[in-house]
């Protein structure tokens, strides 16, 4: 991510952020991972009281979509999300599941890999223009991949809740 990064909080803002797994690894890359991470995210969005109004989980990153909390700015958000995936992931991991991977982790203290690089990127959203483009260019993001053929059928991202209504994993709030 970039360094000398500003960031604008208290202006009412939407927040786009984007954020990656250490090394760009997909440490993200299974569905196991990837539900972990989102029930992390309903679990610190009920706690921190921002809104959601989209995401996408991908095998090396995450985007979020959020309004700022009362109750803190998004880079506490992120660090707590992101402490908590780590160590809720790293309890449940028993072995690394391929070799690029396992060359990535970095011994911590406990003998626990490192999960996230550090930093993320944010981006404030000030316009229903942005609003929309930032959602389109997520919700397209693992059709470009080739992951999936249509958004759709990517679970783990707010998609179905804006095309079809639909609840998805994790609650999004809808905003004019």
């Amino acid at each position: 991510m970039p360094k000398g990064l500003k960031r604008y909080h208290g202006r009412g803002h939407l927040h786009f952020l984007t954020f990656s797994c250490y090394r760009r690894l997909p440490l993200l890359g299974t569905a196991r991972a990837r539900n972990a991470f989102v029930e992390a995210l309903a679990i610190i969005r009920e706690r921190y009281k921002f809104l959601l109004v989209g995401y996408i989980v991908m095998p090396e990153h995450v985007h979020l979509l959020m309004s700022e909390s009362a109750k803190c700015t998004p880079s506490v958000v992120l660090k707590v999300l992101k402490q908590r995936v780590s160590r809720d992931l790293r309890k449940q991991r028993r072995r690394a599941p391929t070799r690029q991977m396992s060359l990535a982790f970095k011994e911590g203290e406990a003998g626990l890999p490192r999960f996230w690089q550090p930093r993320f990127y944010d981006f404030n959203v000030y316009s229903e223009k942005k609003k929309r483009e930032k959602l389109e260019y997520m919700h397209a993001n693992p059709v470009k991949r080739g992951l999936v053929r249509n958004p759709g059928d990517w679970v783990w991202s707010s998609f179905l809740s804006y095309e079809k209504g639909e609840g998805g994993l994790v609650l999004i709030d809808f905003m004019d």
